[in-house]
């Protein structure tokens, strides 16, 4: 019976989501076809806009230096050639940074989500002595400029000796106070009924969580657990401070240090930032629908 209920309460919301959906594109748009027509047109212009530089940085990749370094050209008239993107392999350790990227990224997301998703739930759905208390200095950590914690951060990773390790990079970053109250928010909306009955059941908080508010969840879990992917991967303060072995450093980190040691090389530049790119144009390709989703509904577009 539990099982049912949940796939009925994920349909209905599933539909309702769409009527939502269809509601507010009438309201923005507006229900004429011109309308939309001309909202489609807009929308072309402002993605061709946001393609030029990327396009551009992707011929550059593939020009030679010498060319690269001049006047800015959209063809390259001494031919195409993937000298850049040998000569960022074979003198550098992209590939080492780019999967230290990957250990972190994933490890941040995984706690995040985890640790993000309960607290949710214990502000939703449970009732605690000092949880009025819990929530607001949650939500005054939000308003907390995060670069004023690097010192204490900082010291603290010294004073634990966890400084060039992947504890030391991931374990700053896994507090997301937004995420918990995004989380929340869809949490409460979750039937009262539906957990009410699991109660009557027998069901204590764990198995709450585990078994009805995470698989009705997925949808936010994922939109989050994506946001973090991309903020943890292209996050270069922290991993910069924490890490001087180049066995630990990130991607971002690592990519400076190369700049800064080979000098400005355009076409490398180009080439570094293309492969650097290249994870999360797949991780958006795959999930795009995901992504959108969540910029819609949990107003993650300024992150």
């Amino acid at each position: 019976m539990a099982v049912a209920d949940i796939t009925d309460v994920r349909r209905t919301k599933v539909a309702q989501d769409r009527a939502e959906n269809r509601a507010l594109t009438k309201l923005t748009i507006g229900p004429s076809p011109w309308a939309r027509a001309g909202a489609l047109a807009a929308l072309v212009v402002l993605a061709g806009i946001w393609l030029v530089p990327l396009a551009w940085g992707a011929v550059t990749s593939f020009k030679y230096e010498a060319e690269a370094a001049l006047p800015a050209s959209w063809w390259p008239t001494m031919g195409w050639t993937l000298d850049a993107y040998r000569s960022v392999l074979n003198n550098s350790d992209l590939l080492l940074w780019m999967w230290n990227s990957l250990v972190v990224a994933a490890l941040v997301t995984a706690l995040t989500v985890l640790i993000s998703a309960m607290a949710a739930f214990a502000f939703s759905q449970t009732l605690f002595k000092g949880r009025a208390l819990m929530q607001w200095l949650t939500l005054a950590s939000i308003m907390m400029p995060g670069q004023i914690l690097i010192v204490p951060l900082f010291r603290e990773m010294q004073v634990l000796g966890l400084v060039d390790t992947f504890a030391g990079i991931v374990l700053p970053q896994i507090v997301a106070p937004v995420m918990v109250f995004i989380l929340k928010r869809f949490f409460d909306a979750i039937p009262r009924e539906l957990l009410d009955a699991a109660r009557i059941d027998g069901a204590g908080p764990w198995r709450l969580f585990w078994t009805i508010v995470l698989p009705l969840s997925k949808s936010i879990l994922v939109a989050v657990a994506i946001f973090v992917f991309i903020g943890a991967w292209n996050n270069f303060l922290w991993p910069f401070i924490v890490t001087t072995d180049p066995q630990f450093m990130t991607l971002p980190v690592g990519l400076s240090t190369v700049k800064d040691a080979y000098g400005v090389q355009y076409a490398q530049n180009m080439a570094s930032a293309m492969i650097a790119a290249l994870p999360l144009l797949i991780l958006f390709m795959l999930f795009q629908r995901r992504i959108v989703h969540g910029v819609a509904t949990t107003g993650m577009g300024g992150q």
